[in-house]
């Protein structure tokens, strides 16, 4: 698991302002567990991370969860920053000026409904941008 990954249970637990050993009693496992989760030498199953997401009242945890721990979520679940409101909702109006900027190459591309050499560079600069559109808008659902 990669080092940003590894203390996601550690950020939520603490800004749910619980102790470990409260955290773990309540969830039913073990102080040294919770910690092993912690220090990202153990990764919970589904199971216990839903109850962490109940617990700590963030749901942005599941997200993380599922993005750092699973190959599907790893190459498939754009990457989100999270950060207050307001920051997130001016990223998400950046992001979202970024795609305005290339429709014009989108629509080009998507009129014969294939992606020929010619448009392979701008094809790759558009999904990225929507990646990263689709990371910021996911940012303001969980921001905190």
């Amino acid at each position: 698991m990669n080092k940003r990954c590894e203390n996601i249970y550690k950020t939520a637990r603490k800004n749910a302002g619980i102790t470990q050993e409260k955290a773990a009693e309540l969830l039913y496992i073990s102080s040294r567990t919770l910690s092993e989760y912690e220090n990202g030498r153990l990764i919970p199953s589904d199971d216990i991370v839903y109850q962490m997401v109940e617990l700590y009242k963030a749901p942005w945890l599941a997200y993380q969860h599922l993005r750092c721990s699973s190959e599907i979520g790893k190459k498939f679940l754009p990457d989100i920053t999270l950060t207050d409101l307001a920051r997130s909702i001016l990223k998400l109006q950046k992001e979202i000026k970024d795609v305005e900027n290339i429709n014009n190459d989108l629509i080009e591309i998507g009129c014969d409904g294939i992606i020929d050499d010619t448009e392979k560079d701008k094809w790759a600069l558009a999904t990225k941008e929507i990646d990263e559109m689709a990371g910021a808008a996911l940012a303001v659902i969980f921001a905190r």
